[in-house]
Parts: structure tokens; C-alpha cells; sequence
């Protein structure tokens, strides 16, 4: 039986912050079922174009973003969280289907898809939570892209890439009235969402 006290619970943060280990260990403890929103956000974009849905293809034909400024990044990175916003709420809608209990992880969450799934949630009975995962420390998360892939080099216009969007995200969440969790220390981050998500 699930100890979760939600049905679903978003997990946000940029790239390299520690969502993906954290969602897991949550997930393991409430028996819940993962969606990784990137691969959801991997598919859409392979069933459309940039001529259908533009605001899913910013990315397109830059293979390497490091040739881009920070802000500008950042900028087409928002923009296509905005764009994908559709897609979260059609994955908790369907979740909301089920009843064993979901956390859905992912980059392109935003804290305005996430309120807006709480209000359907609400409206079907529902508990739908959310959570920001926080890192704003580039050199930390320079360090955390070392770790996960050592063969790609020192990536850091990627990890400040990262830090901002992580400062966007924080920002974001606050105006939502959504909790915001800082990374560090690691070893107590599921603990402290938990806490977060109790109060």
C-alpha cells in the first residue's frame, strides 16, 4: 500500500540539480510510478515540426548551444517549458486515472503548469503536489555534470545555463506559492521534501 500523502507529485529543477535522484527515492518509499517528462517531451517533439508547433523547436539546428550567450539559452529554455505546458497537464490527467500514485520529474515542468495541475487536481478530489529543487551555485552543478558524465568534459556554459534557469524556476514558484527546496546538503534532500510537503 502507498504511503504517499499525494496522488501525483511534481518534481522541478534545472538540468544537473539532483532531481532525478531525489524523485527516485521518493518515488521507491511512496510506491509510486515515475514519469520522466523528458522522455514526454522527447516524443512530442518527434511527432511534430517547427512548423506545426514552433515553440516546441527552439532548438532546432543548434547542435551546440555553448555558441549561444547564457541568456539567450535560457531564454529559448523558458520558452519551450512554456510551450510544453499542454503536455504536463495531459500527463496528469491521465494519471489522474489511476490510482496508484505518480511523481513526475523533469526540466521543462513549470510552477505555472504545476498550480494549474493542483487546481484540476483539487477539482477532481485529487491531491496533486509540487515542488522546485534549487541549485544555484554553477560551480556546483559543473561539478555534478563531471560526476553523472566524465566523459563529456568541463561543461561550464551548460551548468550556467542551469543556475539561471534554476534562479527563473525559484522565482517562478514563489509567485505560484509553490515550494522551492535547496539542493544542498544531498543527503538530507528527500528528507527535507517530505518535510516540505507535510507542513
Amino acid at each position: 500500500m502507498s504511503s504517499a500523502r499525494w496522488d501525483i507529485l511534481l518534481v522541478g529543477g534545472a538540468s544537473g540539480v539532483g532531481k532525478s535522484r531525489a524523485a527516485a527515492q521518493l518515488a521507491l518509499e511512496a510506491g509510486a510510478f515515475v514519469v520522466e517528462f523528458d522522455d514526454v517531451v522527447s516524443a512530442v517533439q518527434t511527432v511534430t515540426t517547427a512548423g506545426q508547433h514552433p515553440g516546441l523547436h527552439h532548438f532546432d539546428g543548434i547542435p551546440d548551444t555553448s555558441a549561444l550567450g547564457v541568456a539567450r539559452v535560457v531564454e529559448l529554455q523558458i520558452a519551450t517549458a512554456n510551450a510544453l505546458e499542454p503536455a504536463v497537464l495531459g500527463v496528469v490527467r491521465n494519471r489522474l486515472t489511476v490510482e496508484v500514485p505518480a511523481l513526475v520529474e523533469g526540466d521543462y515542468l513549470t510552477p505555472a503548469a504545476a498550480s494549474r495541475a493542483i487546481r484540476e487536481g483539487a477539482a477532481a478530489g485529487r491531491s496533486v503536489r509540487a515542488v522546485f529543487l534549487h541549485e544555484q551555485d554553477a560551480a556546483q552543478i559543473t561539478a555534478n555534470y563531471a560526476e553523472r558524465e566524465p566523459g563529456a568534459g568541463v561543461q561550464s556554459h551548460r551548468a550556467d545555463v542551469s543556475a539561471r534557469y534554476s534562479r527563473w524556476l525559484a522565482e517562478q514558484a514563489g509567485l505560484h506559492a509553490l515550494p522551492v527546496v535547496d539542493c544542498r546538503p544531498w543527503d538530507t534532500l528527500p528528507q527535507r521534501i517530505r518535510q516540505t510537503l507535510s507542513g
